[in-house]
């Protein structure tokens, strides 16, 4: 298949201009004025930005949770993704009692094979973390293509301080990165006992459980565990100012730390909570929504490089029949997680960049460049010859109102319902071959199931 894209504007991560491309056998091969190849395809792009596809470098497909299971599965999770011109996906994978790495690595490759429409990896979720598994990371970053481990400061399988300075130390060695969803286990323990002798259940009490400090306690104490080893970090879901300002810190004393957030850590905030008729459900996430001052400092924190990538942290529950299965009356039975990855490029254009937040360069790096830097996507995240043919073909004029109705996510809500979009994913190729495809006031998926690939990463350190 070959592929001739003219007139298009260009973006990189610094600059932007106009130019054609010309894609053969899934690559770009040139890229230049006039250029006149002769394509089996050929579209004037005029108008219109011609973008990396967006990985997104945080997903739960598949993913059991509290006595159900996150909606989306690989199909139905990579055919969202592609629609949103998300083009490569970065998923976790949680190790099951007993399981190897590298059991744990197969288990999750036998649900994605066949089943995926985009490109995807995996970061290994460690829970049972004995010594045969620390040993295991040398081969799970030179063998499998998994450079990337995520740990967990609360929940019940979290690991404690020693846990991490090995983990730390062992990913250094062989130039891979530990993940951290940073949280005080005890203060959210302290103030879910003390609400429930208080009889102070409700949805609003969710964020009031996880307070600010509980994420910015647990952010700076693993970033003195990285100073102390040198090992590379990777927060995720940084979603507060005072978490923001712990990464600062350590950014700046040289520690090597890496931060992503979310798209609704930047646009929603905690007075959805009290949304009447149990609403606020549909955002109970860990972390929660925090105070609009929150978001005005991470989208600083983009604007000023401390924060480096976003992910959608894309777990979705039904509204009906599984957020309220057992958390009517407790917030802590409800089932943590939102939908995100279909309306990822397109919250970040219209709520960043047409409002003036970020650039569309920023926006290209934080959600293409900078992730398959960071996690050793060599082939992907820019528009350049040599590298995979992902490709958006993006409208800045197109107007979309959200709808879960008009998404592919496998979900019976949005958070973002009703909101009104400016630009949109008008034509998503992957790999050179179209994916999906604007038409009737939604976009269309015209790709093709199966055709993602595992992708074997590389050590970025």
């Amino acid at each position: 298949m070959s592929l001739l894209i003219k007139n298009g504007l260009i973006v990189t991560s610094d600059t932007q201009y106009k130019a054609d491309i010309y894609v053969e056998q899934e690559k770009i091969k040139a890229i230049g004025v006039n250029l006149n190849f002769k394509a089996e395809e050929v579209i004037d792009a005029s108008g219109k930005y011609i973008l990396p596809g967006a990985i997104d470098s945080h997903t739960h497909l598949c993913m059991p949770y509290m006595g159900t299971y996150a909606k989306d599965d690989y199909k139905t999770g990579s055919i969202a993704a592609a629609c949103g011109g998300v083009t490569c996906i970065l998923d976790f994978n949680t190790q099951r009692n007993g399981e190897t790495l590298y059991e744990a690595l197969e288990r999750k490759k036998s649900l994605a094979k066949g089943n995926t429409a985009v490109d995807f990896s995996l970061h290994p979720s460690i829970t049972e973390p004995k010594d045969k598994i620390i040993k295991e990371i040398k081969t799970a970053i030179t063998d499998y293509g998994t450079p990337s481990f995520k740990v967990y400061m609360t929940y019940d399988f979290r690991v404690d301080d020693s846990v991490i300075l090995k983990l730390l130390a062992e990913t250094k060695k062989y130039g891979g990165m530990l993940q951290v969803h940073a949280e005080n286990f005890n203060i959210i323990e302290y103030f879910n006992n003390t609400f429930e002798k208080q009889k102070k259940l409700s949805i609003p009490y969710h964020p009031k459980s996880r307070p600010n400090i509980a994420e910015a306690e647990a952010l700076s104490r693993v970033a003195k565990l990285a100073e102390i080893t040198g090992g590379n970090l990777y927060i995720v879901h940084l979603s507060s100012k005072e978490g923001l300002e712990e990464v600062k810190r350590a950014k700046d004393k040289g520690v090597n730390i890496i931060a992503e957030t979310c798209p609704q850590y930047l646009i929603l905030d905690e007075s959805r909570y009290f949304e009447p008729e149990f609403n606020g459900a549909k955002y109970v996430m860990s972390p929660p929504l925090r105070d609009k001052q929150s978001g005005e400092a991470l989208w600083e924190g983009i604007r000023s490089g401390y924060i480096s990538t976003i992910g959608t942290d894309h777990c979705p529950f039904d509204f009906n029949g599984i957020k309220d299965m057992f958390g009517k009356n407790d917030y802590r039975k409800i089932p943590n997680g939102a939908p995100g990855i279909e309306t990822l490029m397109m919250l970040i254009h219209s709520e960043g960049v047409a409002k003036g937040k970020i650039t569309l360069q920023q926006m290209v790096k934080i959600l293409s460049v900078n992730t398959a830097k960071i996690f050793g996507l060599k082939n992907k995240g820019s528009i350049c010859p040599g590298k995979d043919a992902d490709i958006v073909i993006f409208n800045p004029k197109i107007k979309f109102n959200i709808s879960y109705k008009k998404l592919h996510m496998n979900v019976d809500y949005n958070p973002y319902e009703g909101f009104d979009i400016i630009g949109m994913p008008e034509t998503v190729y992957v790999r050179g071959k179209k994916a999906a495809q604007f038409k009737n006031d939604r976009v269309e998926f015209v790709g093709e199931i199966g055709r993602g690939r595992f992708i074997k990463r590389e050590p970025s350190f």
